[in-house]
């Protein structure tokens, strides 16, 4: 009886590891408004789609006909129902263009506006959600539309990407709401590594992409934090930091308009293939 239970096991394990395809490449995007998506949505970019670009939706969305869990071909918004563009949108574009016509890219998309580096960490994000819920009532609600823990609901959107093909690593832009923080790349680096380990990845074995803010030459408000988002690579060894000089912005300083963010998403692309070649 003992032998037979283990041969089902095994049996079970294999199907399980077989259902994952090598060709499916899936990448997390996190962070607050600009990855959540900020710039406006134009005709341009609901159009040519490639169906190898996929995203796995992470709350149920009746407008757009998606459902929580589900895999979609990546048109816009990516995030939740009524954001905008994102740099994933043409990060993953690109990254498709750029890729063997076998093989499919997908996203996993959780961002929430307004909010500092702590609502991605597993164990400060509660307090950090509490001491806000008074001055920032709306970004409350954005995280309670991901179940009151947008870091759970990653993990949990991720191991159902996994079912299907492997996680090749991480897009992240964030640091408005810590501006000046110097222990910001530390605490990068914990997520960093609570994802891998929540997801039975190797440590420090996948790139961790962080683009810079809006620069000083464009009016940035939080240009100060670049220089604390270069030094990421020296805390974890795969990060490539993406430089936003010359992207165009909105008048708030804050936000990069939508050729910006298409510029964006191109260099998310370009800065992941040229580090793929070392």
């Amino acid at each position: 009886m003992k032998k037979l239970l283990l041969s089902i096991s095994l049996l079970l394990l294999m199907g399980k590891v077989f259902a994952q395809d090598p060709n499916f490449h899936i990448y997390l995007c996190i962070g607050q408004s600009n990855m959540e998506g900020a710039a406006r949505i134009e005709a341009q970019d609901t159009v040519n789609i490639d169906s190898r670009f996929k995203v796995l939706e992470a709350l149920d969305c009746a407008k757009l006909n998606r459902q929580k869990g589900q895999w979609y071909t990546a048109k816009p918004p990516l995030c939740r129902c009524d954001t905008r563009l994102s740099p994933a949108d043409y990060f993953g574009r690109t990254m498709i263009q750029n890729m063997p016509q076998n093989q499919t890219l997908g996203l996993v998309h959780v961002a929430v506006a307004g909010s500092k580096i702590e609502i991605f960490d597993k164990v400060k994000y509660k307090a950090y959600l509490d001491s806000s819920a008074k001055e920032r009532p709306w970004m409350i609600r954005m995280a309670d539309a991901y179940g009151g823990n947008p870091y759970e609901r990653l993990i949990e959107m991720a191991k159902i990407a996994q079912k299907s093909g492997f996680i090749k690593g991480i897009l992240l832009h964030q640091g408005e709401s810590n501006t000046g923080d110097k222990t910001w790349p530390a605490q990068v680096k914990k997520i960093y590594d609570d994802i891998l380990t929540d997801l039975n990845i190797a440590p420090n074995s996948i790139p961790l992409l962080s683009g810079e803010l809006v620069s000083a030459e464009q009016g940035g408000k939080c240009a100060s934090h670049n220089p604390i988002i270069a030094t990421l690579p020296q805390t974890i060894p795969k990060a490539v930091v993406v430089s936003s000089t010359g992207l165009t912005a909105a008048k708030d300083g804050l936000h990069f308009d939508s050729a910006g963010v298409r510029e964006f998403g191109k260099r998310y692309a370009e800065a992941l293939m040229q580090y793929s070649k070392k």
